[in-house]
């Protein structure tokens, strides 16, 4: 893709020498516009190459040793091994078919709705 930014000031300078006629104007004037919107698509692309190259975080810092010593890195890393389960029962799930409806409510707003409209309402969980 940069070649085609080194041949674009070509065609402009001999635009200016010889003048052409008319009808290559407008063909030139089609192509510089064509050609300014490649070269913003490769300056940001070579954004993005500058990016890819340097990393995302920049330059690196030496890290500063404080001892003189060198201890290798503890990697091992041993698995689960329990001796005993620590809940001694697994959980029971309260939410059954009898705790989901609690009971029937008494209002005087509740006893109006269960006479006029024949509806129950109950308190659920």
């Amino acid at each position: 893709m940069a070649p085609k930014t080194k041949a674009d000031p070509k065609p402009k300078a001999d635009k200016a020498k010889k003048a052409p006629a008319p009808k290559k104007a407008d063909a030139s004037k089609k192509e510089t516009k064509d050609a300014k919107a490649p070269t913003k698509a490769v300056q940001k692309a070579l954004k993005v190459q500058k990016k890819v190259v340097k990393g995302a975080h920049g330059t690196r810092v030496k890290k500063v040793r404080t001892s003189v010593k060198f201890y290798r890195p503890k990697t091992f890393r041993t698995p689960r091994n329990p001796k005993y389960p620590r809940k001694s029962t697994p959980k029971r799930n309260k939410m059954d078919a009898y705790t989901i409806i609690k009971n029937p409510l008494t209002t005087e707003s509740a006893m109006k709705k269960i006479e006029d409209n024949n509806t129950l309402v109950f308190i659920c969980d």
